[in-house]
């Protein structure tokens, strides 16, 4: 066997196994695993073999679980209204605990934020309600016009994912809307005002519904999808645990938003993800990957990630400063000397008599 060739064996070796593909392209972010692993000297790589060991990186570091059978993918329209009859989560505002989405639908999300810079984006995903779990199938973008804090959706939107939706019904696609998402651009996954207004209408009207947020830099930054998914609580309801203490979460939120945040952190909760794949649509990740991976998840990091990484330090910075501001003020206040009690002096004029 000649070099060349076994160089090649041993290329397709590593594609071939997840767990020795870690992120090692030229142009993505490095983990420790990639720090062992390099291509033989002098072999010439090609891009299709970049593309195959980032998109088993990508599954890697997601855990995209594989399914050994499609059975996830059945969909029992009666099941599905009879759960929708029964609402156990209308007696129950803890309910839902765990969220499954498939792997094509995790990656056009991260695209679809990705695609969206430092701007806000929306979209809808398709699935069903097993047991206490949402199962995320699919998801679609819709036409928003998003800022840098916000999005809603407007008319347009709204006829846009209707229309879908039932074209969707045509072509053999049953699965209903069971949620949405939008991108939280540098700032972390939680719920602000506005996203607890909306989630808290959907709830109201077409639940049940999920909330999932993704963060498109913190994403491309470590390597794996920065996601989250929420559910609110009915109006009036005081959950009787908080769940875990939010100062970690405290610490990773801008000095801009933190007031946001605070006001609404009980306003919802949060539920577990995972992700999943099977054979049916394992051809169809691959198609994606292919199309979209070079102009997203394979661009520089250091590049595309400039804004990002300056807006950190500046924060850190910020709350930095703030901190021993705020530190220094309390030191002042506590070394001044007491001050003297002030004793009222009355004094009595006497009054002139006039005869």
């Amino acid at each position: 066997m000649s070099q060349q060739s076994g160089q090649e064996l041993a290329i397709k070796r590593t594609a071939q196994n997840a767990s020795s593909a870690p992120q090692c392209w030229d142009s993505a972010p490095r983990s420790a695993a990639c720090q062992a692993f390099r291509f033989p000297a002098g072999y010439p790589v090609r891009k299709m073999e970049y593309s195959k060991i980032a998109q088993k990186t990508f599954e890697l570091e997601n855990r995209i679980q594989p399914l050994q059978q499609d059975q996830i993918f059945k969909y029992n329209a009666e099941e599905q209204k009879a759960i929708q009859k029964e609402a156990k989560w209308k007696k129950d505002p803890h309910y839902f605990k765990k969220v499954k989405i498939s792997g094509v639908a995790l990656i056009k999300m991260v695209m679809h934020a990705r695609s969206g810079g430092q701007y806000e984006i929306m979209g809808l995903m398709q699935g069903k309600i097993d047991g206490d779990t949402f199962v995320v199938m699919d998801s679609f973008a819709l036409p928003v016009q998003g800022t840098e804090t916000r999005v809603n959706a407007a008319n347009e939107a709204n006829e846009y994912m209707v229309e879908f939706l039932e074209r969707s019904k045509n072509v053999g696609r049953l699965e209903n809307a069971v949620g949405w998402y939008h991108s939280h651009p540098g700032y972390g996954c939680w719920l602000s005002g506005i996203d607890v207004s909306t989630q808290l209408t959907n709830q109201t009207y077409t639940d049940p519904f999920v909330a999932i947020v993704i963060d498109p830099n913190r994403t491309i930054s470590a390597g794996r999808v920065d996601i989250g998914a929420f559910r609110t609580f009915p109006e009036g309801y005081s959950p009787s645990s908080l769940g875990k203490n939010k100062d970690d979460e405290y610490q990773s939120i801008p000095l801009s938003k933190i007031e946001d945040f605070g006001a609404h952190a009980n306003s919802y909760y949060p539920l577990e993800i995972e992700h999943f794949k099977s054979s049916s649509d394992s051809k169809i990740l691959d198609l994606l990957w292919e199309k979209y991976w070079v102009k997203t998840l394979s661009q520089n990091t250091w590049l595309s990630n400039r804004v990002y990484t300056t807006s950190q330090i500046q924060e850190m910075t910020n709350k930095l400063t703030q901190s021993t501001t705020g530190a220094v003020a309390i030191i002042q206040k506590d070394s001044l000397p007491a001050r003297p009690k002030v004793i009222p002096i009355i004094i009595t004029v006497p009054c002139s008599m006039t005869s």
